[in-house]
């Protein structure tokens, strides 16, 4: 690969750049994050390094009216690759 060549997209969506307030909420927890970049069916998420996220959450952001099962698929700095596997509407 050439070093002025772009680099090759492995992602299987498109993500698009964003910047959304929003809250990881647990059974016991919710920890304010924000979202930075979101495509369909996932986000990438920036939160505070030295906060432990569980492995699965509901994402709720305002800016979407709408709150995200997520399950955690990678994590580097303070940083989340999430997963979105349903729509949380408050009822089991």
């Amino acid at each position: 690969m050439n070093p002025i060549d772009p680099p090759i997209e492995r992602r299987s969506h498109a993500r698009g750049i964003v910047l959304k307030d929003a809250t990881i909420i647990t059974d016991d927890v919710s920890i304010g994050c924000s979202v930075r970049n979101q495509h369909l069916h996932g986000a990438e998420l920036k939160v505070d390094p030295s906060v432990i996220i569980p492995d699965r959450f509901v994402l709720h952001v305002p800016a979407d009216d709408a709150s995200y099962r997520a399950v955690v698929r990678w994590r580097k700095n303070g940083r989340l690759g999430v997963q979105f596997y349903g729509v949380d509407n408050g009822r089991d």
